[in-house]
């Protein structure tokens, strides 16, 4: 958790930069939200979708690194997981080195599905990209 600062000199325009950024994150995630939605997943299943594909490393995620990564509990982590596989979205793999750790990886369908969904947000990401970084830059200045 970042600390928050005593006193701190912070003008209006300050005030209307960040509350513009706010907005801009805001839009684009609503964007994100209605781009899911519009093929048939709510927003926390595309995140899981893309956590899973992105994860780093050579091995994909367990069920409770999934979890960590979503900032979720692992009996909701286990939910969205069973979700997503009802749906032939994901599927469970067991460890062949240790049987108690059972991976999570995406499916052919999985992995189109997330690919038509980053590719719609790459679009509305190069629709309001610029607002977002010109706020961003002025905010770390």
């Amino acid at each position: 958790m970042t600390s928050v600062p005593e006193t701190s000199t912070v003008s209006d325009a300050d005030y209307a930069t960040l509350a513009d950024f706010r907005s801009a994150l805001r839009k684009f995630l609503r964007a994100s939200e209605e781009i899911a939605m519009g093929l048939g997943l709510t927003p926390q299943q595309h995140q899981a979708l893309l956590a899973i594909k992105g994860f780093p490393g050579d091995a994909p995620p367990t069920i409770s690194q999934l979890a960590a990564r979503l900032h979720v509990r692992h009996n909701s982590a286990v939910g969205l997981v069973n979700r997503l596989a009802r749906q032939r979205l994901v599927r469970r793999k067991d460890s062949r080195v240790d049987h108690r750790q059972v991976f999570v990886v995406l499916t052919a369908r999985g992995s189109a599905m997330l690919d038509k969904l980053t590719y719609s947000h790459r679009v509305e990401l190069r629709r309001i990209g610029r607002e977002i970084t010109r706020l961003l830059t002025e905010l770390t200045r």
